[in-house]
């Protein structure tokens, strides 16, 4: 027979909740059959000792390019889906992607921020970091009510999107704090007529009232209430910071009262943006935070903040520059680990990334083709580590879950998140004929992240294999550079 054939490994699928040893055939892209002794083929991995298991799903992934696919790769991610912030216009953007070629599947929700960005400033820039760090430098889209021609205008530029194929609406609600609660009822109840989730950055991350994150997460339940809108909410964990508890139990009520929520957190203390967040320059910032100036962190040369003075200076020289926002001291603080643990493991709650672009020390994203990656590209260790990390320490190390649920997090989970909105995503997530054929087979024993914040751009260890779309872009842990089978994933234009 033709095809790929992965055979002898332990197969883990949370869909059939398989876990046990057996061989998966692929053909055409899609998983032809699961069993054992399914005979030969044309190409065999011999996964003896290994796991085979559903590629990992990102729902929240900003690098959006080739170094960044192919640090996630190994990673064991499959499909990686820009939704928090999300693209516009889409149309261009999905023209884009399959021009140059993706090693991943990708995909992306419509971004509101740009949509506000152009029908309260008049700027038609295409969504960008770049372009979001200088839009920051413009405070009338950021602070001001929209007016209802610019609430039309928004509206309009979000259909059109949605239109096109976006995967749903990414609303970066923090960045926009004043955004106005009419205006947002108007996004959610217009995502609930194209039956699309919302993918939000909630407004507030406070532990004290008002707008704090409690505050937040009220408002966001009432949109699912009150419009019917799927409302996922992004990193639960840097949300929440260290009121996660209160968070925990207002989102655990309302999704058990039948409101359509959803949730995502990633494994890490450690948050990352740009330096133009409104939040940082509140004058209220350390006490509304309880941390200081120094916990902000700039990614290109580690430097921290000493004091809101030069955090405003360098917000106004450098918008768009890349930092780390360091909330939660998990290496020292107990109680913060109990946090961290609540978000990661809050039951029926995905791992995403949040992973960052990779940028050079001059500050540019880099975009380029060089393997490994240049010694000054960086980002936050979970671009390149964050899957990994989930399944070496809760899963391996510390046993918190089972591997069926780890695999279950960080593949099945995010593929049912999407699957009443985007039909593509109901072929994913699992390993079963007539799915589609992204397969991680990794070591469980020594799979690890080896990202951290003193060395940044280490490519995790222990996947041994990665097929996407059929087709192997990691063999004997060697990555093949030219591969590009990356697919689109949207919705029907």
């Amino acid at each position: 027979m033709g095809g790929l054939l992965i055979s002898g490994g332990r197969v883990v699928d949370p869909a059939s909740g398989m876990d046990g040893i057996g061989d998966v055939a692929v053909l055409d892209g899609k998983i032809a059959a699961v069993g054992t002794r399914l005979g030969s083929a044309e190409r065999v991995i011999d996964a003896t000792d290994l796991v085979v298991a559903p590629g990992f799903i990102d729902l929240h992934a900003h690098g959006q390019s080739i170094p960044a696919d192919r640090m996630q790769a190994f990673d064991g991610v499959t499909t990686t889906l820009d939704l928090e912030a999300g693209v516009l216009p889409i149309a261009s953007w999905y023209k884009r992607q399959a021009r140059q070629g993706r090693v991943l599947n990708y995909g992306a929700s419509v971004n509101w921020a740009f949509a506000r960005i152009s029908a309260m400033t008049g700027s038609n820039e295409e969504s960008s970091l770049e372009a979001f760090g200088r839009a920051m430098r413009d405070r009338r889209w950021v602070e001001n009510v929209a007016s209802e021609i610019e609430v039309s205008g928004i509206l309009t530029r979000l259909e059109n999107g949605l239109n096109e194929g976006g995967i749903g609406i990414g609303i970066l609600n923090a960045y926009a704090p004043g955004a106005g609660v009419q205006e947002l009822t108007a996004v959610c109840q217009l995502a609930a007529v194209h039956n699309v989730p919302t993918f939000t950055h909630v407004a507030y991350m406070s532990a004290i009232d008002p707008e704090s994150a409690a505050e937040a997460y009220i408002r966001l339940i009432g949109y699912a209430g009150a419009t019917g809108a799927h409302m996922h909410i992004c990193h639960f964990n840097s949300s929440s910071k260290t009121d996660v508890a209160r968070c925990a139990a207002l989102v655990a009520k309302a999704q058990a009262q039948g409101l359509p929520i959803t949730l995502e957190a990633y494994p890490y203390g450690t948050g990352s943006t740009v330096l133009a967040a409104a939040f940082f320059s509140d004058p209220e910032f350390e006490a509304r935070n309880g941390t200081g100036y120094d916990s902000v962190q700039r990614v290109a040369d580690g430097r921290r903040f000493h004091d809101r003075a030069e955090l405003l200076a360098a917000q106004a020289e450098e918008p768009s520059t890349l930092v780390l926002w360091h909330v939660l001291d998990t290496e020292n603080n107990a109680h913060h680990r109990d946090l961290l643990d609540m978000s990661v493991l809050y039951p029926g709650g995905a791992i995403a990334s949040d992973a960052m672009p990779w940028t050079l020390s001059d500050g540019s994203v880099y975009t380029g083709d060089a393997w490994p990656l240049p010694a000054d590209a960086t980002s936050h260790p979970r671009s390149a580590g964050c899957f990994t990390r989930f399944m070496r320490h809760w899963v391996r190390e510390r046993q918190a879950v089972s591997l069926l649920e780890g695999v279950r997090k960080c593949a099945l989970i995010p593929a049912e998140i999407l699957a009443a909105s985007t039909p593509a995503m109901r072929a994913k997530g699992r390993l079963a004929p007539g799915a589609d054929a992204d397969v991680v087979v990794f070591d469980f024993d020594t799979l690890s992240d080896k990202a951290e914040f003193s060395a940044m751009n280490r490519p995790a260890e222990g996947v041994r294999h990665l097929v996407v779309s059929g087709v192997p872009v990691i063999t004997d842990g060697v990555l093949d550079l030219a591969a590009r089978p990356g697919q689109p994933v949207r919705r029907e234009s």
